[in-house]
């Protein structure tokens, strides 16, 4: 049986608008409500998308001042959402909605905070939209439900006061999950409430679940044996949970050797679920058709951060084959999982294909982002294609096999700004939204809407 991606409620449209007095129209493919678009799988389905890309920079749409923050947007309905820290008069976070079609700011909410964890830049998780409702997360755990036409707040919580959170060293970085009458966090709250369910129209606690460390990955859903099964990747575990009780229906360990670093979401395929770490290398399990269990496909770990090619790969028998190299420790973007190989961003930016069922490397390539610490990638399919956003606010647009990585072109975006990272050039670590056949994406100064729709 397939393994599913996450099965979320909301429908894609396409739709015609009439863009005022212009008399131009615009074919609006699906919305991106919530992290990595519709089904938090990092797929864009959308046609009438440009073959090619511009010399130099990508002509923009619209443009519009924010402060900094490593969550990226998110866009429901003609509106964008996204958040943002401010540091004057005092420390607060900020919930913005703005007009997709001209930048407009429609709302902003905005309450005081002050930051305790590493890494300050601002807000981490995006925020998700369903109906008439949107769900925001905090860097330091303040959690809001507020109205999508308003603003108004309908509930609040303070995860730090609710629960007793152990603070991950770079804050609450996952972004909510909705499920039929409940919104999904990862909350570190400690006595069994590393993952907490609340009723979505009130912020009343439903169920708590694993008492673990936190890691920053958000979760994802699939069906597995015919069942919902909410797929979390923590500090200390890959785990299968009952959406509806938080009851575990499965977990395979991975406790880290220095300090948990899981932050892009759970890659799933044809029932694979595989995960990376910046220290802790990679996991791959696979997940039984007929009955609520895993087994473990491979485990590769490298030497350190640095060396990252592993001798070899700790396969689900036992055995190991050798000669090769085997295994990637990514960092922040999300790998991709299809066709039987793996394709993700190593520690320092090394673009890499391993075999699924083995781990093995299959290439390496240094092209598509400069070499650094923790250099980024953001993936996402659209006809076949791939569209990659690099740290360093580059757009490319790519085909990946076996065979190689083929850039077919590439330009730039928006520029890296040193808020997030005040190394290098700066960076660009938020992902971008795709919708209305356009790309949204921010750095520490701006949010940005340019359209990638054919003429």
């Amino acid at each position: 049986m397939r393994l599913l991606f996450c099965r979320t409620r909301w429908l894609t449209a396409v739709l015609s608008c009439c863009l005022g007095c212009s008399g131009l129209s615009e074919a609006w493919a699906e919305d991106w409500p919530q992290w990595r678009g519709p089904a938090r799988n990092g797929v864009w389905a959308a046609d009438g998308i440009v073959d090619e890309l511009p010399d130099g920079q990508l002509p923009i749409t619209w443009s519009v001042d924010i402060g900094p923050g490593y969550n990226g947007p998110t866009v429901a309905d003609g509106r964008v959402f996204v958040m943002d820290r401010q540091m004057q008069p005092a420390q607060s976070e900020r919930i913005l909605c703005f007009d997709s079609q001209n930048g407009q700011l429609l709302w902003k909410h905005e309450y005081p905070v002050r930051y305790t964890i590493s890494y300050t830049a601002g807000p981490r998780a995006s925020v998700t939209i369903e109906g008439d409702r949107a769900w925001a997360v905090g860097a330091m755990g303040h959690v809001h439900c507020l109205q999508v036409a308003t603003g108004q707040v309908l509930w609040d919580v303070k995860l730090t006061e609710a629960y007793d959170v152990q603070m991950p060293i770079w804050g609450i970085a996952a972004s909510p999950l909705v499920f039929e009458d409940l919104v999904i966090l990862q909350v570190a709250g400690g006595q069994g409430a590393c993952i907490v369910a609340f009723e979505k129209s009130t912020g009343e606690e439903v169920w708590r679940a694993l008492d673990e460390a936190a890691g920053y990955s958000s979760p994802v859903l699939i069906e597995q044996a015919g069942q919902d099964v909410l797929v979390c990747w923590t500090g200390e575990s890959l785990s299968g949970l009952d959406p509806r009780s938080g009851r575990v229906h499965w977990a395979h360990p991975m406790l880290p050797t220095r300090m948990p670093i899981g932050i892009g979401t759970p890659a799933i395929d044809e029932g694979q679920i595989f995960v990376s770490s910046f220290y802790d290398g990679s996991l791959m399990v696979r997940a039984d058709a007929a009955e609520l269990k895993i087994e473990r496909v491979w485990r590769a770990l490298g030497k350190d951060e640095k060396k990252t090619g592993a001798a070899f790969a700790t396969l689900g028998t036992g055995r190991t084959d050798q000669p090769g190299v085997y295994g990637v420790h990514a960092m922040i973007g999300t790998p991709i999982v299809q066709d039987g190989y793996i394709y993700a961003v190593d520690s320092y930016g090394e673009f890499r294909c391993l075999e699924a069922a083995t781990g093995k490397r299959v290439w390496e390539d240094a092209t598509a982002v400069p070499r650094n610490r923790w250099a980024t990638i953001h993936m996402v399919r659209q006809a076949g294609r791939v569209w990659m956003f690099n740290e360093s606010g580059e757009l490319l647009l790519a085909e990946l096999s076996p065979e190689g990585l083929r850039i077919l072109d590439r330009c730039q975006l928006i520029q890296p700004t040193k808020e997030q990272l005040n190394r290098r050039d700066g960076v660009c670590w938020s992902h971008p939204a795709f919708a209305e056949q356009s790309v949204f994406a921010r750095n520490d100064r701006q949010l940005v809407k340019a359209s990638l729709a054919k003429e």
